[in-house]
């Protein structure tokens, strides 16, 4: 049972990516089913052809699940929901789309309305009617809708009440193919007779924008010249909130060995600028995922993945970077099915586990993290495994550095760095001083941008997390304490030097990135040093003020007075140095029945005339010192002499009891009145 569990833990630390458990699962394509796939809404479209067409949609979630019929008019070649469901497109010609409208409750109506493609001989003299050919729709909103076809991008706004479309707008040029990026609603379509000059657009509510053309790099144009660049080559990802176009490029210029992938960022006001180059090494058929600000990249023939990381260091010429993968290509993981029984089978048969085909022919990868097997009637997204990576990649600082980039690994950061300070997974101080940087460059980063959030934004409620704001992971002083600091509770196999000089570091870091320490963080250091006896080292470190002053830490160092004698003076010398702690202080001396201390202190300070002459004579009865008392005594009367031209106590002051106390011990004759009159 032993070996079973040790190899099934060491199965599933050997790969970095996997397949969703639960994949979509729809009707694989046969004779009479037709399957599409639309990346907007991320739903499978399984369309069964008959007298009518039966229809059944599969989604991520079940709200967006729907089984529906609608007229068989031909071939369906593309269909696809708006963002809202509301209203489905239907392209069953290269001439036009078809649009039929859903009620709120998923219920299509009856009546179908239609669009042809805009472009003819008035637009462009050499386009017919008959030559014009839709490629493709693309939803930019719940009523908007792009046409590109061969001849032009067609920019439409839908009116579903009168079932008719209004073209908002025209650009013309030859079209080779297009892809589409939902996410930012950004267009990309090829023209040219070799395919490498691409148009970029972009479309927001009602507007269209055209962003500069530019020209990818061809390893070698052929001749006669024919189209090199293809679809299948070419995608778009937003990657850190940036969007780039993908470009794959099976012969690199410069006579590298293997394939790359060319990344050009786009530009609003310039041509998309080249920016980077993952080295593939390998040759074949790849297909490429974007997963959490990552670029995977498959390779068929060896059944592997890569991972690559556009925001770590890499070689650069100042002008492009060069990146290998973070790590050795693997295979995904494997993934197994639960399948119902043959039909043949008796009733009550179990479901029969099943270990599928990865790298399949019958893969279709689609943005950003999908992938789809039609014959299998499957759909997946692939899915980064981050404890894995703990192991797999051993230098702490490469491994945070990469963590912090990751959406989820905030309880994967935390373990790392818990685990750099257990016996026998220590790392050094410097690795760590320089991990604490890391951490707190990204905490003060958020900090700042959270301060201009704040100043900037209306609605403080409807701010998005942390990390949407931030693309990087925070751990924050609290999260350390709590999660990581933690080990040293009770931690008798870690040196207590090693303790406070970890600590040390991270206060050090915070001061350095001008973040405020919390005084828990001071009260662990100094439990740490008192409980393994380090006075002197305490001493010093308050002295020298790398634990800096706060009133919390001074009332913790009063508390330590019993196990450090010295404790309460450097105490008080912390809340005067403070400036704001004039009430702690005088509670403090009061409490320790320290009053001529107290008094000399309030002088000092220049408040004597506002402090409570009750607080000090109520101390002084509490002294149970007859000299003493009568020493406060005269000092207040003294204060109200110069005050009020009176020794006598105001009754706002409540001091009666105190003057009949006073008349008890040395008479009536020794108050002040007395002797003045």
């Amino acid at each position: 049972m032993a070996n079973s569990t040790s190899s099934q833990v060491a199965e599933e630390g050997s790969y970095y990516l996997q397949l969703n458990k639960n994949p979509i699962r729809f009707e694989p394509v046969s004779k009479v089913t037709n399957v599409f796939f639309d990346d907007s809404n991320k739903q499978v479209f399984a369309v069964r052809a008959g007298g009518t067409t039966g229809v059944v949609v599969k989604g991520p979630d079940e709200k967006s699940n729907l089984t529906f019929r609608m007229e068989d008019r031909g071939e369906v070649i593309s269909i696809k929901f708006s963002p809202d469901r509301r209203i489905l497109g239907v392209q069953r010609s290269l001439k036009s789309v078809e649009f039929l409208n859903f009620s709120s409750d998923v219920v299509p109506d009856n009546m179908e309305y239609s669009q042809t493609c805009k472009l003819c001989r008035c637009c462009l003299p050499w386009a017919t009617s008959k030559s014009t050919q839709i490629r493709g729709f693309c939803w930019s909103n719940n009523t908007e809708i792009v046409f590109v076809t061969d001849q032009a991008v067609e920019f439409y706004q839908i009116s579903p009440e009168k079932k008719s479309l209004k073209c908002l707008k025209t650009f013309s040029l030859s079209i080779n193919w297009f892809v589409w990026l939902p996410v930012n609603c950004v267009l990309l379509v090829s023209s040219g007779i070799v395919g490498n000059t691409l148009n970029p657009f972009q479309f927001k509510p009602s507007t269209v924008n055209r962003l500069p053309k530019f020209e990818v790099d061809l390893p070698a144009v052929p001749k006669p010249a024919k189209q090199t660049l293809l679809q299948r080559d070419v995608t778009m990802a937003c990657l850190y909130g940036i969007v780039y176009i993908i470009v794959l490029r099976h012969q690199p210029r410069g006579g590298s060995a293997g394939a790359e992938i060319v990344l050009y960022q786009l530009q609003k006001e310039s041509p998309a600028k080249k920016t980077n180059i993952l080295r593939l090494d390998m040759s074949g058929r790849f297909a490429v995922n974007t997963v959490d600000n990552l670029i995977i990249v498959h390779h068929q023939a060896s059944r592997t993945s890569m991972i690559f990381d556009i925001n770590l260091p890499g070689e650069s010429d100042n002008y492009i970077m060069c990146h290998h993968p973070v790590l050795s290509p693997l295979p995904i993981k494997p993934f197994r099915l639960f399948l119902p029984p043959a039909p043949s089978l008796p009733v009550g048969t179990e479901k029969t586990e099943y270990t599928f085909e990865l790298y399949s022919d019958n893969w279709i990868v689609f943005q950003p993290d999908i992938i789809i097997d039609a014959k299998l009637g499957s759909l997946w997204t692939v899915q980064l495994c981050l404890e894995p990576l703990v192991e797999m990649i051993p230098n702490k600082l490469k491994l945070i550095e990469f963590l912090v980039l990751r959406k989820d690994s905030k309880l994967v950061l935390l373990s790392v760095c818990r685990q750099m300070l257990i016996p026998g997974h220590q790392a050094t101080l410097v690795t760590i001083a320089q991990i604490y940087d890391m951490l707190n460059d990204v905490y003060k980063n958020y900090q700042e941008a959270e301060t201009q959030y704040l100043v900037h934004s209306v609605d403080i409620s409807s701010r998005p997390d942390p990390y949407q704001r931030s693309n990087k992971v925070i751990l924050d002083q609290s999260d350390m304490y709590t999660h990581v600091f933690s080990v040293f509770e009770n931690a008798k196999n870690i040196s207590h030097k090693f303790m406070v000089a970890v600590l040390i570091e991270y206060i050090r870091s915070l001061n350095e990135h001008q973040i405020n320490v919390q005084h828990y963080l001071y009260e662990l250091v100094i439990n740490i040093l008192v409980n393994h006896n380090c006075f002197y080292q305490l001493h010093q470190f308050l002295q020298y003020h790398v634990l800096t002053d706060s009133k919390p830490l001074a009332c913790l160092m009063l508390s330590l007075e019993s196990v450090y004698t010295p404790a309460h003076q450097l105490a008080l010398d912390m809340m005067k140095r403070l400036s704001t702690a004039n009430e702690e202080i005088i509670e403090v001396l009061l409490s320790k029945q320290q009053l001529l201390p107290a008094l000399r202190f309030i002088r000092s300070i220049a408040i004597i005339d506002t402090v409570s002459a009750r607080k000090f004579l109520e101390a002084a009865l509490n002294c149970d010192d007859q000299m003493l008392f009568y020493t406060v005594f005269k000092f207040f009367e003294q204060r109200n002499i110069r005050l009020r031209g009176s020794p006598k106590f105001p009754s706002g002051e409540h001091c009666e009891h105190y003057v009949h106390h006073f008349e008890s011990l040395f008479g009536t004759e020794a108050l002040g009145d007395v002797q003045s009159s």
